[in-house]
């Protein structure tokens, strides 16, 4: 049976023609909940990369893709290395700030918190000129360049989080309350290195910024995560950092400044970086230790258009073993973050294996580091092991419905492509509906391993698991959710319970997630970009040649 649908897309009539499954599949709460439940067991120890729990983790996935009867995703291997680093950075106290007639000393961790990509055995820099750069942002489409008419080589910028339709309420501003990349924190120090900066400071705003002081403070002398960069490095910020909003001001302050009058011109296009006429110095130790985490690829080879694919990909790992919370648990077992999207990303791989196989092939890309950075996928992204001008799209998985069945999905990052109207498409025939994502300043669809893809112009789908319970409706569904951030997010206690967990709803989002793949893997169809997405020049780019 053949369906066509013809949707209406800011004015472009978009047909899609999708074959339905030559053989349906109906999934079952065992298709994925022993996956959630070995997962996320004890024996795992949290699925922290470099760690035993990597060498079982990554075990237990190839085993299950080979018992599957996928092939090979990366020639006739089912791994795909991804070097890293690991930079421990041990910050000096203090970073005094000195104008031309007041000097003052900022004390680490309470008013800034700092660390570096570099991996110099110390950096430092002294009398360093400071400049303030509005949002930080370059941003052609919006007419908008916050580095305008000066020079930031060797100097240290500091910016406001989030983009300047933020508190606007106007949707055509940027995107009013909805982040952009713009917006996001990674994106300030990206630019900031395209400007030759020494340094970048982001002040912290915490409803802007969508969380506290404290969640910055976890960086402070601490190790993280990047890609191994040997033999290709290109230029880093001698630090990035954050400092508090009551610090900014007080700088502002000694610059002979006003904050309130600083964000009116900052939101303006016609903005002009400030030079605040003060000069900063600082130093860190740096150790960098080097190795190799794993991604693990399988896949299903399509019978009439092979070279073309589908990415379905959930990240493995978790925090491992850390600080024990008040029983004494130390084991962060991560089983909705995400056992549960590994779980599904194994259950859909069984699901296509065992249906006819599809026109397209299907890619199944478990990631590793997501928690560290989303290097995983960051790594593929920039090595892919299919051509990303024959990747149709990304559908990603983070987090599977454990609350039960829900009418609704939340979609991440409402606007970005016409992946949205296939996900409506499906949920239609299934008797349920999309809503907006219910914070869209926290900015999600830029903090899972989607982005990555979205980064190399892949049009990609993640949505989160709705509130409107089939049988207790919104406010229920709201009070899940918030319990789940309180009491499980991030802690040794987010481990599986059948008695606390429902997978009824986890059982339709995967199916759903099944419909989806199943009708692209089947169909002629790329989707695109939305008019207005900071993507979309990216993918025409190299689709053009």
């Amino acid at each position: 049976m053949r369906y066509k649908f013809l949707f209406l897309i800011t004015g472009i009539a978009l047909a899609v023609s999708c074959n339905s499954p030559q053989k349906d599949y109906q999934f079952t709460t065992s298709d994925i909940e022993s996956h959630i439940d070995t997962l996320s067991s004890d024996y795992f120890l949290g699925r922290m990369p470099f760690t035993e729990g990597e060498e079982k983790t990554v075990a237990y996935l190839v085993n299950e893709f080979q018992k599957i009867g996928l092939e090979p995703g990366n020639g006739d291997s089912y791994i795909q290395e991804v070097p890293m680093v690991s930079i421990l950075t041990q910050p000096s106290e203090t970073m005094e700030i000195q104008s031309a007639n007041e000097k003052i000393s900022l004390n680490g961790l309470q008013d800034y918190v700092f660390w570096t990509q570099r991996t110099d055995s110390a950096v430092s820099f002294q009398d360093a000129e400071m400049v303030f750069a509005g949002f930080g942002i370059v941003a052609p489409e919006y007419g908008w360049d916050d580095y305008k008419n000066i020079d930031v080589k060797d100097k240290i910028v500091v910016v406001l989080v989030n983009d300047p339709g933020f508190g606007t309420e106007d949707a055509s501003f940027f995107k009013g309350n909805t982040m952009t990349y713009y917006g996001r924190w990674t994106y300030k120090y990206e630019e900031a290195i395209r400007q030759g900066a020494l340094g970048c400071l982001i002040v912290h705003n915490t409803i802007p910024a969508g969380y506290g002081f404290n969640v910055i403070q976890n960086s402070w002398n601490s190790s993280k995560l990047y890609l191994d960069d040997r033999g290709k490095e290109g230029y880093k910020l001698a630090f990035e950092g954050w400092v508090t909003l009551p610090t900014a001001n007080r700088l502002f302050e000694m610059a002979g400044l006003n904050e309130r009058e600083l964000l009116a011109k900052a939101r303006k296009p016609d903005f002009q970086a400030i030079p605040l006429n003060l000069k900063a110095s600082s130093s860190m130790k740096v150790v960098a230790t080097y190795n190799t985490s794993q991604n693990v690829v399988a896949k299903l080879t399509g019978e009439q258009n092979p070279d073309e694919y589908i990415v379905y990909t959930a990240h493995w790992d978790h925090l491992g073993v850390g600080k024990p919370d008040a029983s004494g648990d130390s084991i962060y077992n991560g089983a909705l973050d995400n056992a549960s999207g590994t779980a599904a990303l194994l259950a859909l791989a069984k699901a296509f294996k065992e249906s006819k196989t599809p026109n397209r092939s299907v890619i199944f890309l478990a990631v590793t580091a997501e928690e560290q950075g989303l290097w995983g996928s960051a790594y593929y992204a920039q090595n892919p092991i299919y051509p990303l001008e024959k990747t149709v799209a990304n559908i990603n998985m983070d987090g599977i419905n454990p609350y039960g069945k829900m009418k609704d999905v939340s979609v991440i990052g409402v606007g970005q492509s016409e992946m949205e109207e296939l996900l409506d498409v499906e949920l239609e025939k299934l008797g349920r509906y999309s809503a907006p994502e219910p914070n869209p300043v926290a900015g999600y669809y830029f903090r899972s391993d989607h982005f990555n893809f979205a980064k190399v112009g892949v049009p990609a789908l993640y949505f989160h698991t709705g509130i409107d319970h089939v049988e207790k409706g919104k406010e229920y569904g709201k009070v899940l959710q918030d319990q789940y951030t309180a009491e499980y997010y991030h802690k040794p206690s987010d481990e599986y319970d059948s008695s606390r967990w429902n997978l009824d709803g986890a059982v339709d989002d995967v199916q759903l997630l099944y419909n989806i793949g199943q009708n692209l893997a089947n169909s002629n169809q790329w989707p695109s970009w939305k008019p207005g997405s900071e993507f979309k020049s990216i993918r025409e780019g190299y689709m053009k040649k």
